[in-house]
């Protein structure tokens, strides 16, 4: 059977069937992404956990994202897409449910994180789902030239996640006086957020002509390990992972602390912003500096290729990381300048991000690339997970400032793994007229 993405995606014209799906399909992708790996964070801090099991424990949910390369080729082998797609938004719904019941109870450190458990990996297989949806939907000088459009839209769910329910939740506080109550609230709306997205998916997602069920002769088991092999024998693998483990190496560890620095007091090394603050500051005014970043960052890729653009991401990726120690050493009390200062990080971030998100893109062409993709973004998730692991002891054992230094100094992996990789000429630029 053919790995060649089909031209027809559905019955409606290109055009609108890409955005009746494309953003509400990675809106969908980033919710519950962001309450796995952010909301939780605060979520904790809140309710008076420490940093160090905060970074410890949080930092285990990206296990799921780590090893979905396992279970990815089933997505591949059984049922369409469209189907795990549709199925895992009801599973998802439900788990967030599930966090608002057990918040009350006494034991809601164990019980919610069993439930978060759940969530990611819920989470993980619908981004497998989702990413190759994609890729069966568009041929390859789409797939880069509508990443501006699905990260754009994974940003406003990280927007609306670390942003607008942060805001929310520190907003149902001061009303009701109730902190719990405040979460229970917040996860209560995600979840009729979910259910939403279930009963919208399943009307109205379109149906790619070669999103099937694909098995190679020889049936589920060699079909199993031949998509592993085949990734594995890659050229330039060893340069492949280096670079999906260490680009982000530092980037992993600041964003635990982040947070949590925010949140913590001035006698304790933090900002004192309340969880309002952080969440408009942090989650709003951040995410739409990254947003941009990310945009501009596709805008450019797509006019002269990611190659010319690679070290100019490089280095925007990793030196408004500076921004973090002059915010510990100082301590500002204007919030006008910490929102500057954290708006300046991120959309260096953003726009470095869009490069890596590429290359995976570029590295899972050709046979079985939905689970080569996944296999390309569970590395990404080691390379986040165990930097993050260790982030909150760190922090504790230096304090926010030389915590902070110490992040800057953990960029250099990500510089030299830069410079290990190789970029097809032309790799997401799009196609000169004739």
């Amino acid at each position: 059977m053919s790995d060649t993405p089909s031209q027809e995606i559905s019955t409606h014209p290109r055009t609108r069937s890409v955005w009746w799906w494309i953003p509400t399909l990675y809106f969908g992708q980033g919710i519950p992404y962001v309450a796995v790996m952010l909301l939780s964070v605060i979520l904790y801090k809140n309710m008076g956990v420490s940093n160090t099991e905060i970074a410890l424990y949080t930092s285990w949910l990206y296990l799921p994202f780590v090893i979905k390369p396992l279970w990815s080729p089933f997505v591949d082998m059984f049922r369409s897409k469209r189907w795990w797609i549709v199925c895992l938004e009801l599973v998802i719904g439900a788990a967030f449910a599930l966090v608002a019941l057990t918040l009350p109870m006494d034991n809601f450190f164990r019980l919610t994180l069993a439930v978060f458990w759940l969530l990611a990996f819920a989470a993980a297989t619908h981004d497998i789902a989702s990413d190759g949806f994609y890729m069966l939907g568009l041929v390859p000088h789409e797939q880069a030239a509508y990443v501006g459009i699905r990260s754009t839209f994974f940003r406003l769910s990280m927007i609306t996640g670390q942003g607008g329910l942060v805001y929310l939740a520190g907003k149902f506080t001061e009303v009701t006086g109730n902190l719990t109550l405040a979460w229970c609230i917040v996860f209560s709306l995600l979840s009729a957020m979910f259910l939403s997205l279930f009963v919208y998916h399943s009307l109205s997602l379109p149906r790619p002509a070669n999103d099937v069920a694909r098995v190679d002769s020889g049936g589920v088991a060699k079909t199993f390990v031949l998509i592993f092999a085949k990734f594995l024998k890659k050229k330039e693998i060893v340069s492949i992972l280096l670079f999906l483990l260490l680009y982000r190496f530092a980037e992993a560890q600041l964003v635990k602390i982040a947070p949590v620095f925010m949140l913590d007091s001035p006698e304790k090394g933090g900002l004192g912003l309340s969880t309002a603050t952080v969440g408009v500051v942090y989650g709003t005014i951040g995410m739409i500096a990254l947003s941009i970043g990310g945009m501009l960052s596709a805008y450019l890729i797509s006019r002269h290729g990611m190659k010319r653009w690679l070290w100019i991401m490089a280095l925007a990726i990793h030196v408004p990381n500076l921004a973090f120690v002059y915010l510990a050493v100082a301590l500002p009390s204007n919030v006008n300048v910490i929102a500057s200062l954290v708006a300046a990080e991120q959309f260096g971030y953003g726009f470095g991000f869009t490069g890596y998100v590429l290359f995976m893109i570029m590295t899972a062409k050709g046979e079985h690339q939905t689970a080569h993709y996944a296999i390309c973004t569970g590395f990404m998730a080691l390379g986040m997970m165990l930097p993050g692991m260790v982030s909150g002891w760190l922090q504790t054992q230096l304090g926010y400032a030389n915590f902070f230094i110490w992040v800057c100094v953990a960029t250099i992996p990500g510089f030299l793994v830069t410079g290990l990789i190789k970029i097809e000429p032309g790799f997401g630029a799009k196609p000169t007229e004739p």
